[in-house]
This record gives structure tokens, C-alpha cells and sequence, in this order.
């Protein structure tokens, strides 16, 4: 998936899920979100294609091992600050992202592409190609959907920018 399509997908599933629940959307959940559905990428690309240190941009931020204690620590520090909900955004916003990446290879069950989720401990991903972001941007560009695709991220775009724009900026909770 693109960034923009990680972003999107857990936008999606945060704002579904506080809809069930009749909560509104805080600016904090939603920033909680967005850094959650690009760490992953963030910290795995730039360690496995620039500086060699992982096998594979699907690897050490991409693996359960290291997803659900930091997703568990970003939680618990959330509930003791009394806002829980931006840790659940948080997680939300993670596990959309691994989902993002093991959708396909679920459904065909294609094993060996989604072992990377329990990396160490099985081989990380078999398929991964270093791509900088000017050759990302080159992809799109020469899609033949590019302008669709145009069209549906500014559309995309401007429901987040309202929807952060109305959203209740957090507050610390009063002391009691």
C-alpha cells in the first residue's frame, strides 16, 4: 500500500469505530493515527533499503513482536494520562497498517508473505524492492488512473482537513 492508503484505511476504521461508539474524534486520536499507520514504513524503509541494517522493508517495525508491546505501552501511557482513546487510536492505526500490508497474501493464503509478521522468528518478507519516494511519485504519475487517483486524494483530503478543522482539540483531564 502507499502512505496515503495507510493513512486512508486507518482514518477509516478510527472514524467507523467512533461511530459505533457514538464517540466523537479528537485531534489527538486522529494525530494518533496517522503516525501510527506510518511507522511502520518509517522506521523499516529507511533501515532495510538506506542503511542495510534489516533484511527487508517488511521487518522489525512490520512484526507483532515489536507491534504489540509498543501499541500495549502506547495504551497504558494513554489510560494513565486519562485518555485511553488516543491509545486505541493508536492501535487501531498500527494494526490497520499491518493489515494493509497482508491483506492479498490472506486472502490467497500466500504464506510466506505474510511471515514477516512474526519476524525474527520467521523469514521477513521475499518480495521487497528498495523504492525512493521521486520513483513512488513516478508510479502514480504514470498510472493510468493518475488522475482518478488525484481526484480521490484531494476529495479524501479535504474530508480529513473538516474533519480534523471540527474535531474537539484535547485537553488534559482536570484534576480532581
Amino acid at each position: 500500500m502507499y502512505p496515503w492508503t495507510h493513512a486512508a484505511f486507518g482514518y477509516a476504521l478510527v472514524v467507523g469505530l467512533a461511530l459505533v461508539l457514538r464517540h466523537r474524534v479528537s485531534r489527538a486520536e486522529l494525530a494518533a493515527v496517522l503516525v501510527a499507520t506510518q511507522l511502520p514504513d518509517l522506521v523499516d524503509k529507511p533501515l532495510a533499503w538506506w542503511v542495510g541494517a534489516i533484511p527487508s522493508g517488511r521487518s522489525l517495525a512490520h512484526s507483532l513482536v515489536l507491534a504489540v508491546p509498543l501499541s500495549a505501552l502506547v495504551l497504558a501511557v494513554a489510560w494513565h494520562r486519562a485518555h485511553p482513546e488516543v491509545g486505541v487510536a493508536f492501535w487501531v492505526g498500527y494494526a490497520s497498517h499491518l493489515l494493509g500490508d497482508t491483506y492479498v497474501a490472506l486472502y490467497y493464503w500466500r504464506v510466506e508473505e505474510f511471515t514477516f509478521l512474526l519476524w525474527p522468528f520467521l523469514p521477513a518478507y521475499p518480495y521487497d524492492t528498495a523504492i525512493g519516494l521521486g520513483e513512488l511519485l513516478r508510479a502514480v504519475e504514470g498510472s493510468p488512473n493518475a488522475l482518478g487517483h488525484l481526484a480521490l486524494a484531494a476529495v479524501g483530503g479535504l474530508v480529513v482537513l473538516a474533519h480534523v478543522w471540527r474535531a474537539p482539540t484535547w485537553r488534559p483531564p482536570r484534576p480532581d
